[in-house]
Formats: structure tokens, C-alpha cells, sequence
């Protein structure tokens, strides 16, 4: 089977400091809805027919599914894989890789790791005020301070058709969310294969910035994240809570993150709790800003447009992040081939490289965005040395009976450490909407609620 890849020509490095980027012309702007989606993928399929043309009706709901129950249950469940990818032919389809998955091959493919490559599927949909709201940003928003805000965003893609890298990874760090809380296992797998519980907590999640769509987002924040723990026993009582801008990463504004610790029995400030910290609640094998795949301030590394390009990358997990208890999954060196499902996707790829003067532990990261979503979905991560360090995948899934996607299963490889590490819901643990007070996602609730 010949697949065909294609890069478009677009090699658009990030704004000069201190100046505006200005938004696209309407002409462009008028491609959204026509033949671009609404969120400024490519509406037409590719040319042999491996990649649909957009769904506009979204996910179909599978027979079975209850609604209201938040049990998300496969929307493909008859589906087979067209082919895989194992140690063997991993070669013929380099091409269409990942850097961090060929790295996986070299290291693990005679030791089983494969790839089971299913029908793609581009249902991803939003309500129609976010697609009205990003036609008006496309003319409208632009970055300025450096890139590190936002002037005249409304609540939606703030750049549908991007010019450079920074405007690519902005779609990402304010995707479409909605309010959620989940119950989830973090585990990680040390070089001797043995799995170790790293933290049971649960996490409740709001979003003001899509709370009222007509405002322009201003310093309205992206997200308001509480996270409790419960295990293992030396982190049970902790708490962490993070509000994330929408538009504003400038000095004095950004971030606000605050911890309680059971041994200080107070809730303080927390501004590590950003970049390269290593991030406890992993153990300490990914960094803060590796969550999601990508979080926070921009303002460490230079931003690089490369282009897009299609690639295969994990896609409608539904049964890995559901149904499937983290335990059955972990195997010696990486995840059970078995359980992961992956589809050929248009991808947009954005490099960042640590600017002169700055720290971080990693020199250089390129990052997958999905055309369809603007989530990232994979990213190569290299160390001081340019040499590949790590890689991480993003597990998501199409909410069918909400105008949203489920993003936040994910996992890292540490190649040169042999760990790796992973993040998803307990089965029955994910649930739509959030019914705690306002002062939930305060320090003083927090105060509150610290017991031990």
C-alpha cells in the first residue's frame, strides 16, 4: 500500500519582538465555512481518500450509549485496523511518523511495539457561537507584547488560518473546553518495567473564558483547575489549584497557581508550578508544562511555523480512556499496543527552540497540532544536546453528545531514562459538568477543605 504525504510550503518563523501580527484579510477570512471548516481545517479529504472531508454532524452515537451517563462507550466498536505497524515494515511508513515514534521503533520495535492503524474519522464540532466567534478573531484578534497576549480575542480559535508558529500553539493552549471532573490514576514504569502508583486525585475543571461568548476574552481566565489527591499515602490531603489566562501571559499577569501541603497545613502561592519544574504528580518524569502535551507562558522559546502535514497519530480512544483501567494497559517498557488506537490525520507541526538567555531543561520540542481540534497530539522533546529525550502522546476522543472533545488521557516516553508515564480517568470517573461553588477555586476554599 503506497501512502502519500504532503508538506505544504509554509515556513513562517514567530513575531518580532515589540511588534503586532496583524490578523488575516477578509478574503482570506471568508474561506472559513467554504473551504475551510469553521475552525480553519481543510474541508476536502486528501487526495487518496485515507483522509475523509470533514464531518459537519459530528460523532454518530453509538447503540448502547446512555445518555447523560458520561460512559462513553466506542463510537467504532466494529471497526478493524486497515493495517500495523510493527518492527518489521516500520521503515515504509517513516514518512508519516512522528520523530518521537520512530524513536519508539528504533528502541522497542523488536520488543513488540506496534501500531494498529483504524479508518480515520473528522467529526470534531463546536457550538455555532464559536464558529461565528472565530470568523470574527480571524479578521479581528491579534498577538502583541512579544506574543504574550491577545488583543481583541473573542471565545474561540483566535487564529483559524495561522501565520506563524506562536499564533499555531495559542489555538492550542485556549482550545475549546468544557466544564468536567475526573477521577484519574497517573502511573509510571521505571527501567526495571515495574509500574508505581504515582498519584490518584481528582481533578474539576471550569472554563470562564467560553462562559460568555460575546465578551472579548480580555483577562478572563481559560481555565480555573483544582486538583485533590487521595494516593498514595504521602501525597493524600494535597491540593493544587491553577487559573490559567485566556489571553494575557504579560508580566504581573499569567498564571496563578497556589498548593496545599498537609506538613505546612497552609495554602501558598505556588509560581514553580510552571515550565520545567518537574511536576510531582508524575513523579517527577514529565515537567509542568509538558501536561496536555503543551501549557503556559510562551515566553522561553522562539516559535516556528513548519507547515502541515499528514500523520499517523493516536485518535477515538475511546475504550483506552474510558473503559480500560490503567493497570491492564502498563507493559515493561511502553503502553499495550493492543488498546491504543490510530488514525491518519492532518497535522499542523510547530517547532520551538529555547531562546538565548533562557532556561529550561529541554533545548527544543516540536509539537503536532490536529487540524480538525487545534489540540496537540504528540510532541518530540530534545535535551540540552539536541538529542531526543522524550516523547508524549495525547489520547483524545470525541464527546458525541456534546459539541466537544476529550483531551486530557496523556502519556510520556523517556527514551534515554527507559520510564515512561501516563494520565487517564478511572472507568466511571469522568463526568460533564461541575457543581462546585465559585469559592471552590479560591486559596480561601482551599484553606477551607485542608483536613489533614
Amino acid at each position: 500500500m503506497t501512502i502519500k504525504s504532503t508538506l505544504a510550503v509554509l515556513c513562517l518563523t514567530s513575531i518580532a519582538a515589540g511588534t503586532a501580527l496583524a490578523a488575516v484579510s477578509p478574503d482570506q477570512a471568508a474561506r472559513l465555512g467554504k473551504d475551510l471548516t469553521p475552525l480553519g481545517a481543510e474541508m476536502a479529504g486528501n487526495a487518496d481518500g485515507s483522509i475523509p472531508p470533514w464531518n459537519p454532524n459530528g460523532t454518530p452515537v453509538p447503540e448502547g450509549f446512555v445518555p447523560g451517563s458520561d460512559n462513553y462507550i466506542d463510537a467504532f466498536p466494529d471497526e478493524k485496523p486497515l493495517y500495523t505497524i510493527d518492527g518489521s515494515n516500520w521503515q515504509q511508513y517513516k514518512d508519516l511518523l512522528t520523530t518521537g515514534t520512530i524513536g519508539m521503533f528504533e528502541k522497542y520495535g523488536a520488543d513488540g511495539f506496534k501500531i494498529h492503524v483504524y479508518p480515520t474519522h473528522r467529526d470534531t464540532i463546536r457550538p455555532d457561537w464559536y464558529y461565528a466567534n472565530t470568523l470574527k478573531n480571524a479578521t479581528g484578534a491579534n498577538l502583541v507584547e512579544d506574543g504574550q497576549k491577545i488583543d481583541n480575542n473573542l471565545p474561540g480559535v483566535p487564529f483559524p488560518i495561522p501565520q506563524s508558529g506562536l499564533e499555531a500553539i495559542w489555538n492550542h493552549m485556549i482550545r475549546y473546553g468544557e466544564a468536567a471532573s475526573s477521577q484519574n490514576d497517573v502511573y509510571y514504569v521505571g527501567s526495571d518495567g515495574e509500574p508505581v502508583l504515582s498519584t490518584t486525585g481528582s481533578s474539576v475543571a471550569v472554563t470562564p473564558m467560553f462562559e460568555n461568548p460575546d465578551q472579548v476574552v480580555g483577562e478572563t481566565p481559560f481555565t480555573k483547575l483544582r486538583v485533590n489527591y487521595d494516593a498514595p499515602a504521602r501525597r493524600a490531603g494535597e491540593i493544587l489549584l491553577v487559573h490559567e489566562p485566556g489571553a494575557d501571559y504579560t508580566k504581573g499577569k499569567g498564571r496563578k497557581a497556589w498548593q496545599y501541603l498537609v506538613g505546612q497545613r497552609r495554602v501558598r502561592l505556588a509560581p514553580a508550578v510552571s515550565f520545567d519544574t518537574p511536576n510531582p504528580g508524575v513523579a517527577g518524569t514529565s515537567t509542568y508544562d509538558d501536561a496536555f502535551i503543551y501549557n503556559g507562558s510562551p515566553e522561553r522559546f522562539t516559535w516556528t511555523l513548519v507547515g502541515k502535514k499528514e500523520m499517523i497519530v493516536p485518535a477515538s480512544n475511546y475504550d483506552m480512556i474510558f473503559q480500560t483501567k490503567v493497570e491492564d494497559m502498563l507493559g515493561e517498557k511502553f503502553l499495550d499496543p493492543e488498546q491504543i488506537r490510530w488514525e491518519k490525520r492532518r497535522v499542523w507541526i510547530v517547532d520551538s527552540n529555547l531562546k538565548e538567555g533562557s532556561r529550561h531543561l529541554y533545548s527544543r520540542r516540536t509539537f503536532y497540532l490536529d487540524e480538525d481540534s487545534w489540540g496537540a497530539v504528540a510532541s518530540d522533546i530534545y535535551d540540552g544536546r539536541s538529542q531526543l529525550w522524550r516523547l508524549q502522546y495525547l489520547y483524545s476522543a470525541n464527546l458525541y453528545d456534546r459539541k466537544a472533545t476529550f483531551g486530557s488521557a496523556y502519556g510520556s516516553y523517556d527514551l534515554l531514562q527507559n520510564i515512561y508515564n501516563i494520565t487517564k480517568p478511572i472507568p466511571g470517573g469522568f463526568k460533564n459538568g461541575v457543581d462546585k461553588p465559585d469559592n471552590y477555586f479560591t486559596s480561601e476554599g482551599m484553606a477551607k477543605s485542608g483536613v489533614r
